[in-house]
């Protein structure tokens, strides 16, 4: 049963914008009919339209009629995707941004202060409604957009967990969350390779790395507990555990993942040139 009848339509339907209308219509929030997926290269959208996804390749005609316009273009090509769309949006219109580094602001005078603008920041995970999403809008936003903001927040509820912030953050939320997915996922297959040179075969490995994985989340999430104390409750003395947690400390491996997430924020601030 569709939730909702809102046109949502994604402008630079790329891996994140196509996760996007994968779980929207995977969890019940809109139909395929209502999910319009807009990239110049319409071509590599193919799987979508045989899906039943309207594909606009003119970014002015896709938002016709739209109540929420996804933007997901790159930062560097945001300037020129907002001039295009200024004089066809209506005022009703919410305009939600999904690149990094382009601030509400940016958007909101590029379209002439007209629709109410909401920040978010996803991960490919809303494919399988498991996305972290960050969303923010400006610090001094009127009570329209706010309202916008708890619509957008219930559509992106629908693939996964949602957190306001301020949007000071959304840079940070770009490491942790969006790029984040892949330092996961690069674990992940550190421990699948590993698992390999122990003796399983490849696909075995995998399957225990990635459900081992998916249940040390559900504990983080789940347990009231610090992420440590948990791990205390699976080492024991002169135990095999501690020898390999020791053994990825002395080989720096909490120390590369922050370091990798700082990295990661610190090229967020500087990839929109405006």
């Amino acid at each position: 049963m569709i939730d909702t009848k809102e046109r949502i339509v994604i402008v630079g339907a790329g891996r994140l914008g196509g996760a996007l209308a994968t779980g929207f219509v995977v969890s019940g929030r809109c139909s395929e009919l209502d999910v319009v997926l807009c990239r110049r290269q319409v071509e590599r959208l193919r799987e979508f339209g045989l899906r039943g996804h309207p594909l606009v390749p003119d970014a002015r005609e896709a938002v016709d009629g739209a109540d929420i316009v996804l933007i997901g273009v790159q930062p560097q090509e945001m300037d020129a995707t907002l001039a295009a769309l200024a004089p066809v949006l209506a005022p009703e219109q919410i305009v939600v941004t999904l690149a990094a580094n382009v601030t509400t602001a940016t958007v909101s005078d590029a379209l002439g202060g007209v629709n109410p603008v909401v920040r978010a920041m996803p991960n490919i995970a809303a494919a399988m409604l498991q996305s972290m999403t960050c969303l923010a809008i400006a610090h001094d936003a009127d009570a329209r957009t706010e309202a916008a903001l708890a619509r957008v927040e219930r559509l992106f509820g629908a693939v996964g967990s949602t957190l306001r912030l301020h949007e000071d953050l959304m840079e940070s939320a770009t490491a942790l969350g969006a790029c984040g997915i892949a330092f996961f996922l690069r674990a992940i297959r550190a421990a699948s390779q590993g698992g390999i040179q122990i003796g399983f075969h490849p696909e075995q490995a995998l399957l225990i790395a990635a459900q081992t994985a998916a249940g040390a989340a559900a504990l983080a999430q789940d347990s009231d507990a610090h992420p440590e104390a948990l791990v205390d409750d699976v080492t024991t003395p002169r135990g095999c555990t501690i020898a390999g947690l020791n053994e990825l400390e002395h080989s720096g491996f909490s120390s590369a993942l922050v370091r990798g997430i700082l990295t990661a924020a610190q090229h967020a601030g500087g990839l929109y040139r405006g």
